[in-house]
């Protein structure tokens, strides 16, 4: 069961928020995750300039710091769960994948910052991400219960 954090969670948004409000009001850029990440692999790269790469690899870099501070600040350590099924694991990154590219972003760009946008495209992918989360999260605690995964 989820651990219910109203307070902490409250503190996340604010902080998302802020920070995507942050980079379109510095940078003109939205804090689309995906498009932010593979804009620094090859061959993407090569169509930045210095200054672009730079806040693109700060931004990751501040991503995956970021779990590495909160146990410095909160005096708890970070708690997360992964699968131990690496097939499941690596199925469900290719879905992931697959979807950001079809989906032109991911739940960061859609829902963080195209919703405040009002963008049309963003609240449909949204709420198809939505519904996929509640109909996964329906079939596997309730009716693949007991089936082996």
């Amino acid at each position: 069961m989820t651990e219910f954090t109203p307070l902490a969670s409250t503190l996340g948004g604010i902080l998302i928020g802020l920070s995507a409000v942050l980079l379109m009001a510095i940078n003109g850029r939205i804090a689309g995750i995906s498009g932010i990440g593979v804009s620094v692999l090859p061959p993407w790269t090569q169509k930045l300039d210095a200054g672009e790469l730079s806040w693109r690899i700060a931004f990751l870099a501040g991503l995956l710091l970021a779990p590495l501070l909160v146990p410095l600040v909160s005096g708890q350590p970070v708690q997360q769960t992964v699968s131990s099924n690496v097939g499941l694991m690596v199925i469900a990154g290719l879905i992931t994948g697959f979807g950001a590219v079809l989906g032109g972003g991911c739940t960061s760009g859609h829902g963080v910052c195209g919703m405040s946008r009002l963008s049309t495209r963003s609240i449909v992918a949204t709420c198809t991400f939505m519904v996929t989360a509640i109909l996964t999260v329906y079939i596997t605690r309730h009716l693949l219960v007991g089936a082996g995964t």
